[in-house]
């Protein structure tokens, strides 16, 4: 009797990790603050979001993700791309439909593309998002007016498929300016002064990190040093990465919920 309670409780633990681990937490989106202190762009509201990954049959995900985003009153929402899910669009939502729920964000909305969405097809995405008004930014910059402040948003290429080239994106703009990558990788190698703000995404905080450990596997050659959060280094140069709103390879997150990040410039 004993052993059968035992298996039953062993089995009953299982299947409980198991939906933790695939449909509740992964559902999570955690609305994460960061206040910054910058005169530049004081005033000003940002929503940044990444890592979409939006599967087939997912057109509830994502009305919430559209919503959310919404609800948060911005001036301006960025995203540092990956959009299709599983390196294949056959896997993925159609990226017409993808463009069109995008289109939905009230706020100009601007992006880069990651690696998925290269390996699904750059200028297809870019063609398609292009028809809906969302800016594709790839080692270039767009000078944008938002409450009597100029601001260039400026995007490079992805680290693993590309070239990302930040002098290029960088070319003919001034202060403020904020610079959109997918991988954080290519952070200490950027020596450009008077950048307000990098934001970047593709290491999903690593989606499975443990108390005091961090991401057990993530695609960094830094490890967790730039894994999600707000990074600052000596030079005051800032850096915020996304945990993203989706998964990738393992359809798993623990201790690792997906964020949605709002930015208030004070």
């Amino acid at each position: 009797m004993n052993h059968s309670i035992i298996l039953i409780t062993t089995i009953l633990l299982f299947l409980f990790i198991l939906i933790w681990l695939t449909l509740i937490e992964p559902n999570q989106i955690e609305i994460k603050h960061y206040k910054i202190q910058d005169p530049q762009l004081k005033g000003l509201r940002i929503v940044f979001a990444g890592d979409f990954h939006f599967k087939k049959h997912q057109q509830k995900r994502a009305d919430k993700i559209i919503s959310l985003i919404n609800q948060q009153n911005a001036d301006l929402v960025l995203s540092t791309g990956d959009y299709i899910y599983c390196h294949k669009e056959s896997a993925s939502m159609p990226i017409a439909k993808i463009a069109e729920n995008l289109s939905k964000i009230q706020p100009p909305f601007y992006t880069t593309l990651g690696n998925h969405d290269f390996w699904a097809g750059n200028e297809k995405i870019t063609k398609e998002f292009e028809k809906h008004n969302i800016t594709v930014l790839s080692n270039s910059n767009t000078k944008i007016k938002i409450k009597d402040k100029t601001i260039y948003i400026a995007g490079v290429e992805d680290l693993q498929t590309g070239s990302p080239n930040v002098e290029k994106a960088l070319e003919n703009t001034t202060s403020p300016r904020i610079l959109l990558t997918h991988s954080p990788d290519i952070f200490p190698d950027i020596w450009q002064e008077d950048i307000n703000l990098i934001l970047a995404g593709h290491l999903h905080g690593g989606q499975i990190r443990i108390p005091l450990i961090g991401a057990i596997i993530i695609p960094s050659k830094y490890g967790n040093t730039y894994s999600q959060g707000l990074i600052v280094d000596n030079n005051n140069k800032k850096m915020i990465v996304t945990k993203g709103l989706g998964t990738s390879i393992l359809p798993i997150r623990f201790n690792c919920k997906p964020d949605l990040i709002v930015i208030d410039f004070i």
